[in-house]
C-alpha cells in the first residue's frame, strides 16, 4: 500500500501581484480563472517558452460563454504560495521564474485576483481548481518548513486537508469577496486518474475536493463538477482517466500518461463550468445567467 501511495503522490506532483497588468485592465474582461496547471492549461509536451501554448479549460469557456477570461493560474500552485510569496509551494515559483505565464504579475496569484476585482467591477466570473499541489508538495519529503503561511500544523496529510487546507482556500475565497464581488464564484473539482482505484478516490474526493466544498460552503459558490463529467467519460474503460484519453499520452509500451488533461478531458472541464453557470439561473443560457449574476 505504502508503495502504491507513492505512485499517486509522484504523479501529482505534475498538477503542477500587487498590479494589474495593462491587459487586464480593460472593463471588456468578464471572466477570472484561477487555479494551478490545470487551470493554466500545462502539457508536459510542449515547449514551456511560449505561454500560448497552453490552452486550459479557462480558454474554452470562454470561447462558449463568448467572453474574455484573464488566467493568472500557475503551474505547481498550491493553497500557501497562492497566499504567501513564502508561503507552501510546489513548483510555481521556480516555473514562473523560468516561463511566463498567460499574464505577468510581480506578487501573488491573491494579491492579483484581489488587486484585477477591485478594478474591474464588471467581472462576470470567477472560477477556482486549487490544493491538488499541496498534497504532493506536503509528501514529497522535501527539506526545510513546507506548512502553509499560518499557524496551522498538523502531523498528517488526511487532517491537513480537513483543517489547513480548508483555512488557506477560506482565506482566499473571503478575499475575493472581500472586493465587494457578489458575481458567480465556481469551484472546479478535480477529476481521478482512476475511478476504479479507491486509492485515486480517496486523494481526488475526500481529500482535495472535499477541502474545497467545505471552504465553499460560506462563500455562495457554485460548483462546477469535473470529477463526475470526467467519471462518465471514463465509465466505458474501467474507470482508468488514461484509457480513455482523458489524460496526456507520456508512453505508448506500456500506456503511460501525465496527469494533465488532454483536450478532450480540458473540454469536460469547461462544459462542468458552463453547466454550473447555466445552473445557476432558473431559466435561461448560460450567458444570460452571467449577465444577470454580474457584480
Amino acid at each position: 500500500m505504502r508503495v502504491r501511495v507513492f505512485a499517486v503522490l509522484s504523479a501529482l506532483a505534475l498538477w503542477v501581484i500587487a498590479a494589474v497588468p495593462t491587459s487586464a485592465a480593460s472593463e471588456g474582461h468578464s471572466y477570472l480563472a484561477l487555479g494551478d496547471s490545470v487551470s493554466f492549461g500545462f502539457n508536459p509536451l510542449l515547449n514551456p517558452t511560449n505561454a500560448a501554448n497552453f490552452t486550459g479549460y479557462p480558454e474554452i469557456v470562454a470561447q462558449r460563454l463568448n467572453i474574455e477570461d484573464v488566467n493568472p493560474a500557475c503551474s505547481g500552485e498550491a493553497t500557501g504560495s497562492f497566499i504567501s510569496l513564502t508561503g507552501l509551494d510546489n513548483v510555481c515559483r521556480p516555473y514562473r521564474s523560468a516561463f511566463p505565464l498567460h499574464v505577468s504579475y510581480t506578487g501573488t496569484q491573491l494579491a492579483f485576483a484581489v488587486n484585477y476585482l477591485n478594478h474591474n467591477q464588471r467581472t462576470r466570473l470567477v472560477t477556482l481548481m486549487l490544493d491538488a499541489n499541496d498534497f504532493f508538495r506536503l509528501s514529497s519529503g522535501k527539506p526545510g518548513n513546507p506548512w502553509p503561511p499560518s499557524t496551522c500544523f498538523v502531523p498528517d496529510l488526511v487532517t491537513y486537508f480537513h483543517t489547513c487546507a480548508v483555512q488557506n482556500l477560506r482565506t482566499i475565497l473571503s478575499a475575493i469577496r472581500g472586493t465587494g464581488y457578489t458575481g458567480l464564484l465556481v469551484i472546479v473539482t478535480y477529476y481521478a486518474l482512476n475511478y476504479s482505484d479507491p486509492l485515486s478516490v480517496f486523494v481526488t474526493h475526500d481529500l482535495l475536493n472535499a477541502a474545497m466544498l467545505t471552504a465553499g460552503a460560506d462563500f455562495n459558490v457554485k460548483v462546477a463538477d469535473g470529477y463526475g463529467a470526467l467519471q462518465a467519460a471514463a465509465a466505458p474503460f474501467g474507470g482508468d482517466s488514461c484509457k480513455a484519453g482523458l489524460l496526456i499520452v507520456t508512453s505508448t509500451s506500456p500506456l503511460t500518461c501525465d496527469v494533465h488533461p488532454t483536450p478532450a478531458g480540458r473540454d469536460l472541464l469547461a462544459g462542468a463550468v458552463v453547466k454550473a453557470v447555466a445552473d445557476s439561473c432558473k431559466a435561461g443560457s448560460a450567458i444570460g445567467c452571467l449577465d444577470r449574476n454580474r457584480a
